[in-house]
């Protein structure tokens, strides 16, 4: 009586394991004989929107979904939810200082003050084009976050080494094949604990020197996320 409860209970795991493993081959979103909630099987993605905690955010957010819908042409701006992780990532750290290389109108730079806002911190931004320069600044001002923005014209490949300050996230969002060179003068200013974020790293864009120095230097951890679109990597700087 034992062995055939032991026998039921394998055969039981064993079709479990089955109808999981062929709807796991289906992929994600296609109909299964049975799921939870009755038939078919669970939504393909789950998603999530920005909850405003106080009118200054919904403010922010109100522009950045203006900005979104009617200023996303021609600006090369980093997708929203791309925009949701810099937030995530500069608060989560406490960042008092952000550099980021590439303004474009502003986008990516007023998430980063979403989060600079409750840090105490601010963003100092380098954007080559004048015409985008010039939109960025009309676009932090309606924002709100003007103050704790501080964007530099000119080349940037020349301007970072006028930098002397802590870094705590240094964003990259401009030439692809000059990370590497941002990295080497910049690195040395960010902090142990700090990141260093890329945009655009998907294979078919990221410069393949920068990929090797930060997933072969032993200072630094990287992982790679939103592989399935634009990609983004995350490095951190270690401590001790």
């Amino acid at each position: 009586m034992l062995k055939k409860t032991i026998l039921g209970l394998v055969i039981g795991v064993v079709l479990v394991g089955t109808a999981y493993l062929a709807a796991a081959q289906r992929g994600p979103g296609r109909r299964g004989p049975r799921g939870p909630g009755g038939p078919g099987a669970a939504p393909a993605t789950i998603e999530s929107s920005p909850i405003a905690k106080t009118d200054a955010e919904e403010k922010i957010l109100g522009v950045l979904q203006d900005m979104d819908e009617n200023q996303r042409r021609g600006m090369m701006n980093v997708p929203k939810e791309d925009g949701r992780l810099l937030r995530l990532l500069t608060e989560t750290i406490g960042a008092k200082h952000v550099v980021e290389i590439g303004t474009s109108n502003g986008y990516s730079g007023i998430w980063f003050c979403l989060a600079l806002r409750t840090t105490g911190g601010k963003l100092t931004t380098h954007e080559i084009d004048e015409g985008r320069a010039s939109l960025a600044r009309e676009n932090f001002k309606r924002a709100g976050v003007d103050d704790i923005v501080t964007l530099v014209e000119g080349d940037a490949h020349e301007e970072v080494t006028k930098l002397k300050e802590p870094i705590d996230l240094l964003f990259l969002d401009a030439d692809k094949t000059g990370y590497i060179d941002y990295l080497n003068k910049l690195l040395p200013l960010v902090r142990p604990g700090g990141l260093i974020v890329a945009h655009n790293m998907s294979p078919r864009q990221a410069d393949p020197r920068y990929v090797e120095a930060i997933t072969t230097n032993p200072d630094l951890e990287t992982i790679f996320l939103h592989m399935h679109a634009t990609g983004v990597g995350v490095t951190l700087k270690k401590r001790g």
